[in-house]
């Protein structure tokens, strides 16, 4: 895919002649205008590349691994980092850090939709979205220098602008860069020896795009081109002719197994005599498999007791019980508790941890009168 970089300090608003450095995948890149991008794309998809001047970059613990609660918890939890409103922000989330917090760029929701519409309204085709300073190589601290700024990133959660003077004033509460890359024309920073020689820091950036944090998520996810539309058109045609055949197969299934009671019968007396070998007599095949039903209950309540009374030696610890339900079949208990704050949350599921517990947390989310979050609960 070819990579749309915009320029650092760019405007709100994007024209015909607004300068950008547009690499194609296939060839050198080079400085251009917006218009003569447009002509030269000719509709082929582009990675949009912003400057890491428009974003905020941090990473934060997040109280759920389920996918689909992680951008409702999102939020919250960056809420408190950011000098502007959440709600006027576009959140991307991204990869896990080896600590276990998740990467987070932050942009303007105005400023992104602005860009993308103006972009898409000159008849560029966005494909992805970028920014700059997170296209860096993930091994360990990562500077690079190339027209007359510098790009701080890496495999940590810092990103970063600054001139290449800027580097001495950082060089006191930063650690020593693994890799620094310096374009040929660019000033080397300051405090700094060794480093690599590249042509173009451009095509330094493209080469790690594949690791850099997507940010066309939520109510950014771009449109595709008509080819790959196409394609997806062609596929659910694909899955309705197999969901029409498999509906077919089971139809016929089910009049065929309508007609074979007598199988099913001599089929639930041999499952018996598997599940229960020491049986040897069958006289009622019902009140018999009853019986051994209600023995395995009396195991699952003695079970359920155990975990409870393990909860309630953990203490309330801030914390109400809303919901219990017990899973026989997987042995877990799975409570959905109510309290003030995570930090409440958070000391009630390391006391049942400490108590010999798998605690795992499903989910958890703010609501009006604290935090509502659902924990299960094993051996």
């Amino acid at each position: 895919m070819d990579c749309l970089f915009l320029p650092a300090g760019c405007p709100v608003e994007l024209v015909a002649d607004t300068p950008v450095y547009w690499l194609p995948a296939s060839s050198q890149g080079r400085s251009l205008t917006l218009a003569e991008c447009v002509e030269l794309t000719r509709g082929a998809l582009q990675a949009l590349v912003v400057p890491v001047e428009a974003c905020s970059a941090f990473a934060v613990h997040l109280p759920t691994l389920k996918a689909r609660w992680l951008r409702q918890a999102l939020p919250y939890a960056v809420e408190e980092l950011l000098a502007e409103d959440v709600e006027q922000m576009h959140l991307a989330l991204g990869e896990a850090l080896e600590d276990g917090r998740h990467r987070v760029i932050a942009l303007r929701r105005a400023l992104l939709g602005g860009w993308v519409d103006q972009l898409q309204a000159l008849g560029l085709n966005l494909g992805a979205i970028h920014v700059d300073a997170d296209m860096l190589p993930r091994d360990g601290l990562q500077l690079l220098s190339f027209g007359e700024r510098c790009l701080l990133g890496g495999a940590g959660e810092v990103r970063l602008a600054l001139c290449p003077e800027g580097w001495r004033e950082l060089a006191s509460v930063c650690e020593v860069p693994r890799k620094v890359y310096v374009e040929r024309s660019s000033a080397v920073p300051a405090g700094l020896e060794s480093m690599d020689r590249v042509e173009d820091g451009h095509l330094l950036l493209a080469a790690g795009r594949g690791a850099a944090v997507d940010l066309a998520q939520g109510e950014f996810i771009l449109r595709k081109s008509t080819a790959v539309s196409g394609l997806w058109v062609a596929l659910l045609g694909v899955a309705v002719l197999a969901a029409v055949l498999h509906l077919g197969s089971a139809l016929a299934k089910t009049w065929y197994l309508q007609g074979q009671s007598a199988h099913y019968a001599s089929a639930s007396r041999a499952l018996y005599h598997e599940l229960f070998p020491e049986d040897r007599r069958i006289v009622n095949l019902k009140a018999q498999f009853d019986e051994h039903l209600a023995r395995r209950d009396a195991n699952a309540r003695s079970h359920f007791i155990d975990l409870m009374a393990q909860v309630a030696n953990a203490g309330k610890a801030g914390v109400t019980l809303k919901q219990v339900d017990y899973s026989e079949m997987r042995k877990e208990l799975a409570l959905q508790v109510g309290a003030m704050d995570f930090a409440a949350l958070e000391v009630f599921r390391q006391k049942l941890s400490e108590l010999g517990l798998a605690v795992q947390l499903e989910s958890a989310s703010r609501e009006e009168q604290g935090v509502i979050a659902r924990l299960v609960l094993g051996v």
